[in-house]
């Protein structure tokens, strides 16, 4: 056997049906695995620029209404935690600050809650990648080397240029398995990292608001005890 049939592309042609399925699936879950990396990527860079604009420009606001001006009506979680916020606040015009202020932390609770799912969204489908990939990799490996030994058997030989193929093709299967599991592995590391950086800046983004709900309620607290006091 030339060194040309022993190419990778051959050695796949050559391989048992069974064996070319699972390499087919490792191929088509290493796609996977760079489809979600690129669409987590550019989500994830999208929602941080957008809610560390947001953020910067509600930081310099005095108020939940100057906020929600400053935050505009763009899709950003910002825009989200002032507008909960000023809901609140209107249906609860007759509660007291405490009450008010603790109904707007389980608002804000529920969207941080949502936003964390959206953000790890997809995940697990690489956890699932870099666990099992090796494992389907080295199913199709051994089903490859029992048929070579059932060649063997039947050619009644060990020479290794009839032995080689065989064995070649069924460890190529590892081989497709372990490159699907690596950079599962590591994407899914990667966007692990960017999305804690994302949600606890989603979490600034609660606490800014909150201090505005807060100075916000201080304040109207403060313009009643002037009114009873006139």
């Amino acid at each position: 056997m030339t060194p040309h049939e022993l190419s990778p592309w051959s050695m796949f042609l050559s391989a048992d049906p069974l064996v070319k399925a699972v390499m087919v699936g490792l191929v088509f879950a290493s796609l996977l695995t760079w489809t979600v990396f690129l669409a987590k990527s550019a989500q994830l860079f999208l929602a941080r620029r957008g809610l560390h604009d947001a953020l910067a420009r509600v930081i310099g606001t005095r108020t939940l209404t100057e906020a929600q001006l400053a935050a505009g009506r763009g899709d950003n979680l910002a825009a989200s935690f002032v507008v909960a916020a000023i809901d609140e606040v209107r249906m609860s015009s007759d509660g007291t600050a405490q009450g008010i202020t603790a109904r707007t932390a389980s608002r804000f609770a529920d969207i941080v809650r949502a936003e964390a799912r959206s953000a790890r969204a997809g995940m697990g489908v690489l956890a699932m990648i870099g666990s099992t990939a090796p494992f389907v990799g080295l199913f199709g490996t051994v089903w490859g080397i029992m048929n070579s030994f059932i060649g063997i058997s039947k050619a009644q030989t060990t020479n290794l240029a009839v032995v080689a193929p065989g064995i070649a093709e069924a460890l190529l299967a590892t081989a497709f398995g372990l490159a699907a599991a690596i950079p599962a592995v590591i994407v899914y590391n990667h966007l692990g990292r960017v999305t804690k950086g994302y949600l606890d800046l989603v979490v600034r983004a609660s606490g800014a608001v909150t201090r505005l709900l807060s100075r916000d309620l201080d304040r109207n607290h403060g313009a009643a005890v002037v009114r009873r006091a006139e």
